[in-house]
């Protein structure tokens, strides 16, 4: 059973919890932002922009263009200080750069740049939500997304190995989430056979030291354990205590080395 998170149901984030590994989980923005055509005058979407500090970078970095942050969590919202329904410019948003509450997967309108850094994971059926984005772009218009792809870790199999054990399989009501990320040559195909240019399409190893296997449980905590928190109600911290043990014996000793890969793309639309 998997979920799609963006249609009928909402994931309450801990931005709080997310920050825990701010400069690690901001990382690929830069690389994404390099694969960026910048051009004067552009309208921009950024989805899953979260608490909107990359946005901001992201804003800045594009000359006289009107981008809009979009996210389906009040709570990362609330942190950029664009609160839903909310008049007049707030902390981070000025003349050109705007927040709204929205469903990624039911993007409308016409963009000159779809930019998404670690949101489009978690909406289900990748090949559909790919080319209905694509037809989203204006002509010479560009996507340019990063998604994890680290779901063969460990880390990420001992979370799937446990909510399928007793007594968290019936609390979960068998619930469990594989991740819908595509391989690095499906994407490029999806891109080629809608027409695209310019396609780039890569997987990168993210080389995190974190301090021990606590750590891990830690980071994962703010991303890949959302959707079973939301699931789990008081049985949580005895849901923790277990991989807190599988991880331990999995990754002993400190430091502990943590490669993260991340499938980053970009692809043009014709003119």
């Amino acid at each position: 059973m998997a979920a799609n998170l963006f249609r009928g149901e909402i994931m309450s984030w801990n931005p709080d919890q997310y920050h825990k590994f701010q400069s690690e989980r901001f990382a690929p923005f830069d690389d994404l932002l390099k694969l960026v055509d910048v051009r004067p005058g552009l309208k921009v979407v950024d989805l899953g922009c979260g608490t909107g500090e990359l946005t901001r970078r992201l804003a800045d970095s594009l000359p006289e263009s009107d981008v809009l942050g979009l996210d389906s969590s009040p709570q990362m919202l609330a942190k950029a200080g664009a609160q839903v329904g909310a008049q007049g410019l707030r902390p981070l948003e000025r003349a050109g750069l705007t927040f709204e509450l929205g469903d990624q997967t039911h993007l409308a309108g016409s963009w000159d740049l779809i930019f998404s850094n670690a949101a489009l994971q978690w909406s289900e059926n990748h090949e559909r939500l790919v080319g209905h984005l694509y037809g989203r772009l204006a002509r010479g218009g560009q996507i340019v997304a990063q998604v994890p792809s680290n779901h063969r870790h460990i880390s990420h199999r001992l979370i799937l190995e446990t909510a399928q054990e007793e007594p968290f399989q019936t609390i979960l009501e068998g619930f469990v989430r594989h991740s819908p990320v595509l391989l690095i040559e499906e994407y490029a195909r999806l891109f080629f056979d809608l027409g695209a240019e310019n396609i780039i399409v890569f997987e990168k190893v993210y080389a995190h030291v974190l301090e021990n296997a606590e750590a891990v449980v830690e980071w994962v905590s703010g991303t890949a354990l959302v959707p079973y928190f939301e699931r789990l109600g008081g049985h949580r911290d005895e849901f923790l205590a277990v991989l807190r043990q599988k991880f331990r014996q999995a990754m002993p000793g400190s430091p502990v080395f943590y490669p993260f890969k991340r499938t980053l793309f970009s692809a043009s639309k014709p003119r």
